[in-house]
Parts: C-alpha cells; sequence; structure tokens
C-alpha cells in the first residue's frame, strides 16, 4: 500500500535531489526508476514525478541563487528552448510511447559520461559556451518529458563536455529546470489529469529537505572528483538502460 510506504518516497526524494542538486542531474531518472518498478504506465510515471518536481526544482533554484552558482546569460539562453521542449514532450508520451527512443539517448549519454571522466584527469581552460544552446535546452526538456528524466544528465552533461565551469553550469540547468518542470506538469495534468498526490507529497518533502544541502554541496565539491563522479553516474545509468532495453536485466 502506497500509505505505508510513504516513508520511502520522502527518503526516495531526499536522495534524488541530493544528487540532483550536487550534481546537476538525475533526480527524474531516480523517482521515475522507482515508479516505474511499482508498475505505474510511462506516461503517469513522468506525470507524478514532475508534478513532484515542480517543488524540489523551485527549492533548488532559490538555493543555487543564494550560494551564487548561476550564470544568467546560460539561464536565459536555456529557458525558452527548454520550455517549448517540455511541452512537446509531454504532449508526445501522451499520444506514442517514449520508450523506443531510450537507447538512443543512452547510447548518446554513454559518450558524454566517457567523455567527462576523460577530461578530468586533464587541465582545460574553463569556457562560457554560448553556442547551440537552443537546441540543446530543446532536446534536453524534449527527452525529459517523454523519458521522466534527462534534462540534468543531457543539457548538464554536455555543457561540462564544452568547457563550462561546473559550478555554474550545474546552478543554471537545476534554475531552468524548474520551469521545464513545470511546463511538463501542467501538460500533463492538461492532457491526463493528475493522481498519486501521495507518492507526488513524499518525493515533494524529500526533494524540499534536500535542497539546500544540496546547492550548498555544489558551492564546495572539488571540480575533478565532482567530474568523475558525474561522468561514472551518467555512464552507469546509461549502461543499465541499455541493458535493461535489451533484456539483459
Amino acid at each position: 500500500m502506497i500509505e505505508t510506504n510513504f516513508i520511502w518516497y520522502v527518503v526516495a526524494g531526499f536522495i534524488a535531489q541530493l544528487i540532483d542538486g550536487s550534481l546537476g542531474m538525475a533526480y527524474g531518472i531516480t523517482a521515475s526508476t522507482l515508479l516505474l518498478a511499482l508498475g505505474l504506465p510511462p506516461a503517469v510515471a513522468s506525470a507524478t514525478v514532475h508534478a513532484a518536481e515542480c517543488f524540489t526544482t523551485g527549492a533548488s533554484a532559490v538555493s543555487h541563487h543564494a550560494f551564487g552558482n548561476i550564470s544568467k546569460s546560460l539561464f536565459r539562453r536555456l529557458l525558452l528552448p527548454g520550455i517549448i521542449g517540455a511541452v512537446t514532450g509531454a504532449y508526445i508520451l501522451t499520444r506514442f510511447p517514449g520508450d523506443v527512443l531510450r537507447p538512443y539517448i543512452a547510447g548518446y549519454l554513454l559518450i558524454m559520461g566517457s567523455v567527462i571522466i576523460l577530461k578530468s584527469f586533464r587541465k582545460f581552460p574553463h569556457r562560457k559556451v554560448k553556442t547551440h544552446l537552443i537546441p540543446l535546452g530543446f532536446f534536453g526538456a524534449l527527452i525529459d518529458s517523454i523519458g521522466g528524466g534527462g534534462w540534468g544528465p543531457i543539457v548538464t552533461s554536455t555543457l561540462i563536455v564544452r568547457g563550462n565551469h561546473i559550478r555554474e553550469t550545474v546552478g543554471s540547468v537545476n534554475a531552468v529546470e524548474f520551469f521545464v518542470t513545470l511546463a511538463s506538469a501542467i501538460t500533463f495534468i492538461l492532457t491526463l489529469g493528475l493522481t498519486n498526490w501521495q507518492i507526488i507529497l513524499g518525493l515533494a518533502i524529500g526533494g524540499l529537505l534536500a535542497a539546500p544541502v544540496s546547492a550548498w554541496t555544489c558551492s564546495r565539491v572539488p571540480v575533478r572528483p565532482c567530474m568523475i563522479f558525474i561522468g561514472t553516474l551518467v555512464s552507469a545509468i546509461s549502461i543499465r538502460t541499455l541493458l535493461k532495453y535489451y533484456g539483459v536485466i
């Protein structure tokens, strides 16, 4: 019964947001994996996660702003394409199965994770890359809505690979994620309605508790170990997705 598992949803929300707020990824993937394991259809799981994320990403954005982790220019360039991609992806998921895209996205992320790990062992200048942000924001939000997660792994990992400063990247991507999540949630509510309020509440409470802790962590963690962890996390999630998709696990 959901009632007896409420505390586990709080714990899951806390852990997911702690990872997401510190590293800029994996809230949606962590929470969606849990809900899919409980038997929720992909569209319903994605709708539930995005509803909970409206609370957690809002708190995360405020926390990152307080710790000075947000680049205004990066935030502005990602915002509008992210919103458009989120609405488009949510609508597509309510009409078509989203599983078809998973192996292709997982393959892309596996490459990005490997590149991040390799780059962590060499010195490279931090650059504020401002090109191709519109398609990146749109694509990241599109896949996030369709797959129940993916905004952080796609956008954060791509920007880090391209040389953007890790603290500003994580903070800015998390701040934009609030608006991406809100756009997805509104689209899901208008097309599917919304249930599972106890799950949403548990995930939201856990995420709200973790948001300031994760933002503080992001502003303090050294770059190299953080990049290694991000690269390993992205690669591990991608490998698991591919193995699961092809029936190995």
